[in-house]
């Protein structure tokens, strides 16, 4: 099979991939910055020399036929390790340069992610860093697809033989308010509420449904027989801790991201009586994906930050 291989262009198989990825001719040769009939005439190529159809296309709909799945699984591994040896060779006589993809959620990437790439940037200011902001799940798919670097995100602890976790840390979750929020729940000695019962009842500002740590809320809400009623949602932190601040109700969120703003006195963790929810911080890449320098410099800071 790779003696086939050798025969053929890094770039055809480039351009077959990307369709595979895809799922169209026209959109592949736009994001390759080729045209459709350059593309096309380098598939009709690698199927010359394979003997094999790659490509069923009935109507607008491109998919993969059983040989072109089989080259898929092929053409991902030669296009790493092509591009793993590029990286050694390069990375012995220079300057990393270049870009590193880093996935992930809003809240990290408004919170603690700024500071990590002010520091990269001092190291490498030849990187360009491009940050792709997605749900966990979709981020997850990007990395198999070799779009990501790597995954620095918020959840569960995450298990998956294709993937290498390179940082994990656990963190406690929490109810936050700003330190001036006044509520018809409050004792008379004017402290917070203090049962999961009494915050239930306050004006919640979440994370929006099904991002991660809102989910693992619900989940332990749900084991008890409770759920919540937020008076807003939304999937942007900087908004969440705006209306904080603006004592407008009561969020939760990982207590590591707001832990600047609580010593400064603006906002405040309430401490809840029989309830507590971790959350993990993790980086995770793709097990095939050589680890470039820049991408252990990243996660090097980020520990560094965050001793165990």
């Amino acid at each position: 099979m790779y003696d086939i291989f050798l025969t053929m262009e890094l770039r055809s198989l480039k351009s077959f991939i990307e369709i595979a990825q895809q799922k169209s001719f026209c959109r592949a040769a736009e994001k390759l910055g080729y045209t459709q009939a350059a593309v096309t005439i380098q598939i009709k190529q690698l199927e010359d020399e394979l003997g094999v159809k790659l490509f069923d296309r009935l109507g607008k709909q491109t998919s993969l036929t059983h040989s072109g799945q089989i080259l898929f699984n092929y053409a991902v591994k030669i296009l790493h390790d092509a591009e793993e040896a590029q990286l050694v060779l390069s990375s012995q006589e220079s300057e990393p340069c270049g870009t590193l993809v880093i996935g992930t959620i809003d809240s990290i990437c408004s919170t603690v992610l700024p500071r990590f790439v002010q520091e990269f940037h001092l190291m490498f200011p030849k990187v360009n860093i491009n940050i792709k902001v997605d749900t966990p799940k979709i981020l997850f798919q990007k990395l198999k697809n070799n779009e990501i670097d790597l995954i620095y995100y918020l959840d569960e602890l995450h298990y998956d033989a294709n993937l290498v976790t390179a940082f994990s840390k656990k963190e406690e979750a929490v109810f936050v308010s700003s330190t001036l929020y006044t509520s018809a729940g409050q004792t008379k000695d004017n402290s917070f509420p203090y049962s999961i019962d009494q915050i239930l009842k306050q004006p919640l500002i979440l994370t929006e449904k099904g991002a991660s740590y809102r989910f693992l809320l619900e989940q332990e809400l749900s084991l008890q027989g409770k759920k919540v009623h937020p008076i807003i949602e939304t999937g942007n932190t900087d908004f969440i801790l705006n209306m904080l601040k603006r004592n407008l109700g009561i969020s939760f969120l990982p207590k590591f991201m707001i832990e600047e703003q609580i010593q400064k006195g603006k906002l405040k963790a309430i401490d809840i009586e029989g309830f507590s929810l971790p959350v993990w911080q993790q980086i995770i890449y793709h097990k095939d994906k050589f680890l470039a320098r820049e991408m252990q410099a990243f996660i090097q800071i980020v520990k560094n930050h965050f001793p165990s």
